[in-house]
């Protein structure tokens, strides 16, 4: 796989603008990547150090439109901690 097919897009809400004080970036990436596979594509597409990658599934939830029910899809997030005075400008406000 590539990077750029391993990093889906990232992932920024009240709660992950938290994290990037703390040095830590939240993707959504591809479900077969693993954390090896994903702490490459960050250094390769940002040009940073990674220090540590931590993975979660994320399950659909089911939601209702009045008589019919479906379900909103699952993904995989990738929370990536970078080496001490590294950021992704991308993120940067």
């Amino acid at each position: 796989m590539e990077a750029r097919d391993i990093l889906i897009r990232p992932l920024i809400t009240e709660r992950t603008t938290d994290l990037m004080t703390e040095g830590k970036y939240v993707f959504v990436v591809d479900k077969r990547a693993n954390k090896i596979q994903i702490a490459d594509a960050v250094k390769e597409v940002f040009n940073v150090k990674v220090e540590n990658v931590n993975t979660v599934n994320v399950k659909g939830k089911k939601k209702r439109m009045g008589r019919s029910v479906g379900k909103t899809a699952s993904y995989k997030k990738a929370i990536v901690k970078l080496a001490k005075g590294e950021t992704i400008e991308f993120f940067s406000a």
